[in-house]
């Protein structure tokens, strides 16, 4: 298979071809690690190689929608049996996983090649790719940018053209911002579509999930349709749709009412690119024929960032206990995961329990929203993807923290406003995502906007509960107008 070849074909172009014996499952293969050598010192995206198991993988009889199609998991969350899943962290990165995940399972039983697993944040707690076991990974369209996070390494192996599609998740915005930073498609499905099984049963309270990030909206269709409905551990029986996804790729939405807006109370002044982004849209789909106006946002966002953040901080917290009872050490754990893990531990069941508990008033006030309108845009990312190492802290809250932590006394931290300078240094470049996170609604980012200097920048929509079927036909409409699939970076 040439380079080009394979540069321009799809996951399930890629599977076309090998079932009808124009290529072979072991020249895809050889055609992605090729393009990894060349590609992944540049980018690091793949941070753990599997290339014993993709070269048996081959040699296999593979059947499925994918069967053959060079694929990647996430270091986080997709456990590979016999492959340690780190989550980005040294306190994890020697303990090999049981078993299968469920999404991971589902993957091989549909033919995908698994050769690698990619990098991500440690244990998926931020919105860019920065991890200290790792190392950085970098974004496609400009190496000193984030491809974002936390499913980061994912989207800038796609970008990067080393896999069509790969695996990721979304906690909080994770596969929507790395596709807004990368140029991808990313949907997250709603709460309990796909499981989290066998080994885990709804992180983070329910708003995590797994999915794909891809460069064509038929990619994600079909992986939907591989990931969805419960397994034997799954908490509650989920509703999947009669009707596969991947048939409503080019289905007519129909006329959609359509709700934007681009200022929060975390961000009130997004980069003029952001808005540019979703006044483009706008227009686009008004000529399309839907009916689009602007609108307030529906819901306080401002206390649905604060809420988010308790939840996550207690939720880092519980995750780096498990690891200690695993025998992990400070010296095991990023400083800022340390602090998380602090503020977390900081906040009383009450607390925590108001925080959950206020989901329902977000939930009621988007019910409200889609009463009058079928779908709610926004910007994915509130700028262009920052700089690497931008969002780090400062060499003098660095010491502040190892003080606090080593005098025992961050009981201190709510009471010094850290909490707000997370919210602001940590959402306020992406303070969209976590509403659908939060109220367990389908989300998806659609590539429609490059800045000037190149950089890509999606937009948001987010659907009531059962719409993932609507997020597909409106993103393929969006695709066949405004086709990204062909923009690559200069690598």
């Amino acid at each position: 298979m040439r380079a080009s070849e394979y540069a321009a074909l799809d996951g399930l172009g890629i599977a076309e071809l090998i079932a009808s014996g124009q290529t072979t499952a072991a020249e895809a293969l050889t055609a992605a690690q090729r393009r990894s050598a060349e590609v992944n010192p540049k980018v690091n995206a793949i941070v753990v190689p599997m290339e014993a198991e993709a070269a048996e993988r081959v040699r296999e009889p593979l059947a499925g929608p994918f069967a053959g199609v060079p694929f990647l998991i996430k270091d986080l969350g997709q456990e590979y049996a016999g492959r340690p899943s780190s989550g980005g962290s040294r306190s994890l990165a020697a303990l090999p996983a049981e078993r299968h995940s469920t999404v991971v399972q589902r993957w091989l039983d549909a033919g995908l090649v698994i050769f690698g697993k990619t990098n991500t944040p440690e244990f998926g707690a931020k919105g860019v790719t920065e991890p200290d076991l790792f190392g950085p990974a970098r974004n496609p369209f400009d190496l000193g940018r984030t491809p974002g996070g936390s499913s980061g390494g994912s989207a800038a192996a796609v970008a990067a053209g080393i896999v069509p599609v790969a695996g990721a998740s979304d906690g909080g915005g994770s596969i929507r911002i790395p596709a807004a930073c990368c140029g991808l498609f990313g949907l997250k499905p709603g709460r309990g579509l796909v499981p989290y099984g066998p080994t885990y049963g709804e992180p983070l309270q329910g708003t995590a999930t797994n999915g794909v990030v891809s460069r064509t909206v038929r990619d994600t269709a079909a992986m939907l349709d591989l990931l969805a409905g419960p397994d034997d551990t799954s908490p509650y029986r989920s509703v999947v749709p009669g009707t596969p996804f991947l048939g409503e790729v080019g289905r007519d939405p129909g006329r959609l009412r359509i709700g934007f807006h681009t200022a929060t109370a975390v961000n009130p002044d997004p980069h003029p690119s952001a808005v540019r982004a979703v006044e483009e849209a706008a227009a686009l789909l008004a000529e399309l024929g839907h009916d689009v106006e602007p609108v307030a946002s529906p819901v306080d966002d401002a206390a649905l960032a604060r809420d988010f953040l308790t939840s996550w901080f207690v939720y880092v917290a519980w995750q780096v206990e498990g690891a200690r009872r695993r025998g992990a050490t400070d010296a095991d754990f990023e400083l800022d995961t340390l602090l998380m893990a602090a503020l977390g531990r900081t906040t009383s069941g009450v607390e925590l329990c108001d925080s959950i508990e206020r989901r329902h008033a977000y939930v009621q006030d988007l019910a409200a929203f889609h009463q009058c309108y079928d779908v709610l845009l926004t910007p994915t990312i509130a700028r262009p993807p920052v700089e690497v190492g931008s969002l780090g802290m400062t060499p003098g809250e660095r010491a502040g923290a190892r003080l606090l932590l080593g005098t025992r006394t961050t009981g201190l931290l709510p009471h010094l406003g850290v909490v707000d300078r997370m919210v602001q240094q940590n959402l306020g470049w992406v303070p969209y995502t976590q509403l659908a996170n939060i109220t367990g609604r389908p989300a998806a980012s659609v590539p429609l906007h490059w800045t000037a200097e190149g950089l890509p920048l999606g937009v948001q929509f987010v659907a009531p509960p059962g719409g993932e079927a609507l997020l597909l036909r409106l993103a393929a409409q969006l695709e066949e107008a405004r086709p990204w699939a062909g923009r690559h970076p200069g690598l």
